[in-house]
């Protein structure tokens, strides 16, 4: 299979190369670029409705189901070429942390064997399929390149014309664009190297050692994964895990409920002190491991070192003194928020949105659904997005009304 390196960061704006080759096409074409007011023109041809939502993952399309119940006008926008694409986009091997019967969006089952773990490809077909069930007005092909206000109106730029709306859905999870260590710069040209965002199976990796960086849930499940095939370093400090087998009968039965319905969802939140510290000592880590376990690493074959502090000599030298060779990396780093194209003062100085359970607290108007921790550690998962939903479609309905 082919493969691709990860290209190296650009510096913020644009290349000096860039600014020569624009300044000579001016000189030679003056009309090689659009008018000042062709800006103007394409606000004036927006399109118009109550509520723009922005993502057609699991949340937009929770939020448009409860948007469509209660009979408010509202356009879904998504930058993928089917619904699901981002799940069809991610590894093979992928399959969900819940079983089927957490798996469902309000209103529709899901059409598995209650106690089985659905692939990525299934549970990309059933959002297809929730979309198509309930009508909800998705636009594909549509990114959404900046979100604005004027004239009391939130304004949506997009790459299939402009969109004016008085309410706005952000919808868009807070794993945009991936994060990489700053001593990522050091690695040789020649070593090969993706973010875990990239990573399909083990024929996309070189023949050698592969050094992961960053011991979450994606990590250990991809470490698992390149074990059958390559020599597998993962690195990162331990992140805990659930103390039990969720796919072993008890698991399926009893503790996976207690876990994803009863910490996940309603005492690890917001509203709990628990669920406060929780949050705060997840930010910027991982969730503990879910499906894997220390074991499960161990008789894989995979090697366990510290946290990567530096390359030197082409090797990796990580805290606990460990210096490791290797032939490729994949960054399991996590991700920035990638709110960048909200031109709105909204975000905060790590580019995450200011929002109380999902509501802006900076602009009456806008809304988020799907975040990191937004109402409690079961807003991301397919089963605890509807109630963040329900409370985002409440809003909207009662400030119509007001």
């Amino acid at each position: 299979m082919a493969s691709t390196r990860t290209t190296r960061s650009a510096a913020p704006g644009r290349h000096p190369a860039d600014l020569v080759e624009m300044g000579r096409l001016l000189r030679t074409q003056p009309d090689a670029f659009p008018a000042a007011s062709s800006q103007d023109d394409a606000e004036a041809k927006a399109e118009r409705h109550d509520v723009v939502v922005i993502g057609a993952g699991q949340a937009g399309l929770s939020v448009g189901y409860h948007l469509k119940r209660k009979g408010i006008d509202h356009v879904i926008l998504d930058a993928a070429a089917r619904v699901g694409d981002v799940w069809r986009s991610r590894w093979d091997s992928l399959r969900l942390f819940t079983p089927a019967k957490f798996d469902s969006l309000d209103g529709f089952r899901f059409p598995a064997d209650p106690d089985t773990f659905p692939t990525k490809d299934q549970m990309a077909d059933y959002i297809e399929s929730y979309a198509r069930k309930f009508g909800l007005p998705v636009r594909l092909n549509t990114r959404v390149e900046a979100l604005r206000k004027a004239n009391g109106r939130f304004g949506v730029e997009t790459t299939d014309g402009f969109y004016e709306a008085d309410q706005v859905v952000v919808a868009a999870a807070s794993y945009q664009k991936p994060r990489l260590p700053g001593f990522a710069r050091d690695l040789d040209a020649q070593v090969f190297q993706m973010h875990s965002r990239e990573y399909k199976n083990p024929a996309q990796i070189p023949a050698g050692p592969v050094l992961l960086i960053g011991a979450g849930n994606s990590g250990a499940e991809i470490a698992l994964d390149l074990a059958r095939t390559h020599n597998v370093y993962l690195s990162g400090r331990d992140v805990g895990h659930v103390p039990f087998d969720i796919a072993g009968f008890l698991g399926r039965k009893l503790l996976v409920r207690l876990v994803v319905r009863g910490m996940f969802h309603r005492l690890l939140t917001m509203r709990t002190p628990m669920g406060r510290k929780f949050r705060s000592k997840m930010h910027g880590h991982g969730m503990p491991l879910i499906r894997t376990r220390p074991g499960q690493l161990e008789r894989a074959g995979v090697r366990r070192i510290g946290k990567i502090t530096g390359i030197s000599d082409g090797k990796a030298l990580a805290d606990d003194g460990t210096k490791v060779a290797f032939a490729s990396v994949i960054w399991c780093t996590g991700f920035h928020s990638g709110f960048d194209w909200i031109d709105l003062p909204v975000l905060d100085e790590h580019g995450a949105p200011r929002h109380r359970f999902g509501k802006s607290t900076d602009m009456d108007g806008l809304y988020f659904a799907g975040l990191h921790f937004q109402y409690a550690v079961s807003s991301t998962l397919v089963s605890g997005v509807g109630r963040d939903a329900r409370r985002v479609a409440g809003w909207i309905a009662a400030a119509r009304k007001g």
